[in-house]
This record gives C-alpha cells, structure tokens and sequence, in this order.
C-alpha cells in the first residue's frame, strides 16, 4: 500500500506502565485491607479533600441549585439524548426460547448486573457528558444501582454541575473520591456501597490500571489508554473544518494522538497550515495538551485513492473515526474498525463526545479491532436455559454418553446412562460402552 508521511509521530502514547503498575498494586493492596480510613487517607493526600465522601440530598440539592438553568437544560437534553439511544439499543436484544430438537427447548435471558460503579474523570476537565453516559446507560440497562464517583477539587468537593448530571441521569449514590481509591471504594464496597459488579468510565492511567488489575473480581467496560481519533477526507473537505476537529481532539491531553489520512496532499499541507494558529488560540491549560498531542502524536498521511485511505484507517482501529468525503455511503459500508464513526461535516466528534446520543466511552489503543463501546449490553449478562421432555431429551443422552466415552469422561456418560436407564427401563442403547468400559 502507497503511503506518504506528511507528518509522523515521534513519540508513542504509552504511559510507564511498570510504574503505574507498581503504584496501583500498592494502593489496591492497602484500601483493601485498611478499608475505608485508607481510602480517606488517599483522598486527603492526593486530591487535598476531607469532606463528606457519600453526598446527602441535602448536598446533592444544593449543588443543583448552583447550575444555571441554560446548563441544566443542556443536561436534559443530553441525557435524552443517550436514554433514547440506550433504549434502542436494549430492545434490539431480547430474550429467546428455541425447540432444538424436539422435546428439548433451550433459551437465552439478558439480565443486568445488580451493582454498577461509573467513574466520572474530574482532573483537566470537569466531564459532565461522562456522568450522562455511564449513569443513564447503567440505569436503561437495569442495573439495581448505580453509584456515580467522581474526583473531588481541594475546599470545593466534585463540580456541580456533575452532581446535578448524576442525580438527572439516576445515580443512586454519588461518591466524592477520585483516583484509584474511588476505584477501589466501589469495588469492595466501601461506605455503605453494595460491592460493584462492573465497573465503567475513563479516566487516567491510574484510573485504568486499578480497572485492569481488578478485572475477574469485577467487570470492566474496557481497559483504555489515551482517546485518540482519525480523520479520512478528500478534495471536497473544508480545511478548516478538519483543522478544527484534529485540535479539538488534540485538547483531550499531551498523549492523544491525532491522525489525518487523505487523497490529496493540497488539503493535508492546508490543515497541517491551520493547525498552529488553532492550538495557539486556546485557553492556555487547552494550548498545552494540543501542542504536545499535535506535536508528539499526531501524524498526516497521503494514500493513492479511498480504497487505501479506508484500508490504513482499518490499520489504525481509532476510537473515533470522522470522514469528510464524498459518496458517505460507500464509507460507512466499507469501514469496519472504529469506535464510533461520524459521517459527513455537518456532525462531529465533539457531538458525540457531549450531547448527540451514541455513548462516548469507547475503545482506544487499536481496541476497536475486536470491541465496541460502552453500552447497555455491558451491564447485561447474556445467560441461557434449557429444558426437556424424556422423550426429547433420549436422543441427546445417547449423543452424550457415547461423545463423553470417546473423551474419556466416563463420569458425563454415567450422568447420561442412568436418566436413560430410569426413564426408559429395560431398552437397549448403544451409549458406546466397550469391554474395558467399568461397570
């Protein structure tokens, strides 16, 4: 495949993870055993917090009252938004009952999880959206409940705004602690909490390596490194517009890369023009985190034609997938690895990051290879049933007694041999038994 390099990555996005690794084990290791006094002493020295880690209606009501109704209505809308979607997306999977054979019926049940633990990441940014996703997506689910945890600020506790987007969007408990002990306070059940059987957000390294060690004793949505997102345009694309998404994904932090995949080398050098005056314009905090991501992690790349460009971001697997090209059909027909794709100018990341609908917790690190997003099916457990009549279940016994002696597992045959030597006395079966067969 011909591949031109506008512009390439000198750096990698990956984290010291020996080191994060190490200090997370520590940290698990000594809430679980200290309990909720460790998880406080956590919390006063890494987020300078000592305020009330379980928030009153009391407190929950107060911080509602801070929001500006412009914001709250924004809320609401975003949180219609991902109901509805999440809806959809638990009817579309239902239960089952099936005649295998006759006599023998066989079903499939969607249960939800009973607790589920959602991280709201409050360290750069106070992520509102992130509460609406994990909260309403766990509470359309059914989970039993739902505990929305979020960093606190030092003298200020979590953001109101993010309060009044958990206790909106259903959260049963609203938890002020951040980090690992958040993490940690949810999944051993710390402070009146029922222990979570799924955990789900974004979040930091650390946030993500406490997830991966835990994960077996919980569930997880996904293990996610630095957000990342790719954009396929051709001739027909504003550069601005493209200029404009790559900084606006760039901004999530230092390590998020951003990827520009193109046909015409006019358009790439046009965006690569725009971009600096962009990332300049920026809140200084912003500024930083794009120019590193631009500078260390982004790359520009010119294919001979959309066959290769759709092939390269299939190569790639991003989070996010935008294109800004002609004939959108033929892409969303031909693109199979993203997170969640964007299709045409008029929609944008940014809607999905925020209000739009579809969850914005999504694979990153080339995940979307083999796994979607977060969505309600993560909070369901996919179980199965089945049930038989003696005359439907005689043919499947005979089939298991004679395939568990051909394995050697004598114990399943026996299980097979004695519902058929019970229920159908005196016939005869072939259930493969040999002379060397004990008795």
């Amino acid at each position: 495949m011909t591949r031109a390099y506008l512009k390439t990555a000198p750096r990698s996005p990956a984290a010291d993870a020996g080191n994060t690794r190490a200090i997370v084990e520590d940290m698990l290791r000594d809430i679980e055993a200290g309990g909720e006094a460790a998880a406080l002493r956590y919390s006063a020295r890494l987020d300078g917090y000592t305020g009330n880690v379980l928030l009153t209606g009391d407190e929950i009501a107060a911080a509602s009252r801070l929001v500006p109704q412009r914001v709250k209505d924004d809320i609401g809308f975003a949180h219609d938004n991902v109901r509805r979607f999440a809806e959809a997306q638990r009817a579309s999977l239902r239960d089952v009952e099936v005649e295998i054979v006759p006599g023998l019926v066989a079903g499939q049940k969607a249960i939800p999880v009973a607790a589920a633990g959602c991280y709201v990441p409050g360290g750069r940014y106070s992520h509102v959206s992130s509460a609406v996703m994990t909260v309403t997506t766990a509470r359309v689910a059914g989970c039993g409940h739902v505990v929305a945890c979020a960093p606190p600020r030092a003298g200020h506790g979590i953001a109101p705004a993010v309060i009044h987007a958990a206790h909106v969007c259903g959260a049963d408990a609203i938890m002020a602690m951040g980090g690992v002990q958040g993490i940690a306070a949810m999944a051993f059940g710390l402070f009146g909490l029922p222990r979570a059987d799924i955990l789900v957000g974004p979040g930091n390294q650390f946030v993500a390596e406490a997830k991966r060690q835990l994960f077996g004793r919980v569930g997880i949505d996904m293990i996610a490194g630095p957000t990342d997102s790719l954009i396929l345009a051709d001739c027909t694309a504003d550069p601005g517009i493209v200029a404009a998404d790559l900084v606006a994904q760039a901004e999530h932090g230092y390590n998020s890369p951003v990827w520009l995949v193109t046909d015409d080398e006019d358009l790439a050098r046009a965006v690569m023009d725009r971009v600096p005056a962009l990332i300049a314009a920026l809140p200084p905090l912003n500024r930083e985190n794009a120019a590193s991501a631009w500078r260390d992690h982004a790359e520009v790349i010119v294919c001979a034609d959309r066959e290769a460009m759709a092939a390269t971001s299939d190569e790639y697997a991003p989070e996010h997938l935008t294109v800004i090209a002609g004939d959108l059909d033929w892409w969303l027909d031909r693109l199979t690895c993203y997170g969640s794709l964007f299709l045409g100018e008029e929609t944008t990341v940014a809607f999905g990051d925020k209000v739009s609908g579809p969850n914005h917790v999504l694979p990153t690190s080339g995940a979307a290879r083999y796994t979607g997003g977060l969505s309600v099916h993560k909070f369901l457990r996919l179980v199965t049933w089945q049930r038989s009549t003696r005359a439907g279940m005689r043919p499947v016994a005979e089939a298991t007694a004679r395939i568990a002696r051909l394995e050697g597992m004598e114990g399943h045959a026996r299980s097979a041999d004695i519902r058929l030597e019970r229920f159908f006395p005196g016939e005869a079966f072939d259930l493969g038994r040999t002379d060397r067969d004990p008795a």
